[in-house]
This record gives structure tokens, C-alpha cells and sequence, in this order.
């Protein structure tokens, strides 16, 4: 797990860490030293720590003209055992909301398991983003599995073009357009 890198290609374009509107504003991180674990392994020193002992995640980028976030996500979702949602809800998705954002883009290709418990947070979070959304983007099929099982899709838009983005060549606006674009189609 410790070669796995939050996607990089937007640095030139985003850092959370000089951004003085981030919730990770100012944070320092080490080149070399592994101080991060999952379990017993230990992840890339670039992941950003927010409560979770089984989540991480990367702030990749946020426009706040057009309210958008795109967080990378590594590890184990355990809301059961570590109340995951409620550390992400408070520590990271509140302070953003409180600066604008309320359309949120997951990227779940490294989560590695879910486990549920109830759905009181999610759907706090569905209707604190009002006129805004939450998309899940190539999430595993058993995570996927789990999420629909708990009745989570129902505030989280899963599934269709959302399950096999191909978005590591695009620029955020354009992931953001790709998906918003994927978006309204269902509603309408």
C-alpha cells in the first residue's frame, strides 16, 4: 500500500496544502519518512489524516467559482467500528461547505471495503448540499455492493459512466463537466 500515490497530474493546478481556504492549509509533509498506516501498512506520507484509523484521503482539487471538490480516497471505509463518515462530515466535508462547495467528486478506486452502520450522516449530507450533489467515481463493485445494500446510493450517485471513468488524462473542469453532464441526464 505504500506505493500508492494520491493522483499528482493537478499540482500545477491545486495543492491544498496553499490553500488558505483548505481544511489541510499549511500542512507539512515528509518525502521520505512513512508515518501513515492502515492496519499494520503503512501508506504514502502524502495522504491526508482526518480522524479515520482506516481512511485517508487527497484534497485534489476545488474550484470555488463553479462549488466543486475532487477528493481521492485510500483504505478501509468502516462506519461500523470507526464512524468514518461522521469524521469526514465534520473534519473535512463542513469546513468546505462553510466555503461554498456542495458538489462533491469521490474517487473510490482505492477503497478497499466498506462496512456500514446507519445512513443518518449521508443523508445530513445529501441535504446540506441543497441545489448541489455527491458522486461516487470507480468505486470497486463490492464497495458499490455495500453502499447499495445500506441504501447509501440513495444520497450518493453511483453507477453508468460513474463506475468506469477513464479521468486521470483530464483536467478537473473537464471530470467536473463529464460528470455534472452525467448528472443532469438522470434527473431529466
Amino acid at each position: 500500500m505504500h506505493e500508492i500515490e494520491p493522483f499528482y497530474r493537478w499540482r500545477d493546478d491545486y495543492i491544498a496544502a496553499d490553500d488558505e481556504r483548505s481544511p489541510f492549509y499549511q500542512t507539512e509533509y515528509s518525502e521520505f519518512e512513512f508515518d501513515k498506516q492502515i492496519y499494520n501498512y503503512y501508506i504514502h506520507p502524502q495522504w491526508d489524516y482526518f480522524g479515520s484509523q482506516t481512511l485517508y484521503l487527497k484534497i485534489l482539487f476545488v474550484d470555488y467559482d463553479r462549488q466543486y471538490a475532487i477528493i481521492e480516497l485510500l483504505g478501509e471505509w468502516n462506519d461500523t467500528i470507526y464512524n468514518d463518515i461522521m469524521l469526514l462530515k465534520r473534519e473535512i466535508i463542513e469546513l468546505m461547505m462553510k466555503e461554498g462547495i456542495n458538489k462533491f467528486i469521490l474517487i473510490g478506486e482505492n477503497v478497499l471495503n466498506f462496512h456500514s452502520s446507519d445512513d443518518l450522516y449521508y443523508e445530513e449530507w445529501f441535504q446540506d448540499v441543497e441545489d448541489g450533489w455527491i458522486a461516487a467515481v470507480n468505486f470497486r463493485e463490492h464497495v458499490i455492493d455495500e453502499f447499495k445494500r445500506s441504501n447509501i446510493d440513495y444520497y450518493i450517485n453511483f453507477g453508468g459512466a460513474l463506475d468506469e471513468m477513464t479521468w486521470r488524462n483530464l483536467k478537473p473542469v473537464q471530470m467536473f463537466k463529464n460528470i455534472e453532464e452525467q448528472l443532469t441526464k438522470r434527473l431529466t
